[in-house]
């Protein structure tokens, strides 16, 4: 009987894992670019619904995200005044180009 030799267990590398250069960008396929993202459309998600966070999900910014939206909710809606602030800030910021890429580094078009 042919005992099965596991090239992982041995030192050998995972052609499927994360650090692979091989399948890094995009889904996973080498030469088909990243997904662009418009700036317009982050600007004016940032300017207003920016008080949910709705335009870093949009740019891959999840954690920030995640925290302005429950900040707005946990609060009963008193966040929410901060967190438009700050939605309406980073949405012009967008549109004004001093944020041009995503959370991936991709830049933003448009």
């Amino acid at each position: 009987m042919t005992q099965y030799n596991d090239p992982f267990a041995t030192g050998g590398s995972d052609p499927f894992a994360a650090s692979s250069g091989a399948y890094s960008a995009g889904y996973g396929q080498p030469g088909v670019p990243a997904a662009t993202k418009s700036k317009l459309a982050a600007g004016l998600l940032g300017i207003f619904l920016g008080g949910l966070g709705i335009h870093n999900f949009y740019l891959g910014y999840k954690g920030k995200a995640l925290a302005q939206l429950l900040i707005a909710v946990l609060t009963i809606g008193f966040g929410l005044i901060v967190t438009s602030i700050w939605g309406l800030v980073e949405g012009i910021m967008i549109l004004a180009g001093a944020i041009d890429k995503d959370a991936s580094g991709a830049p933003l078009v448009g």
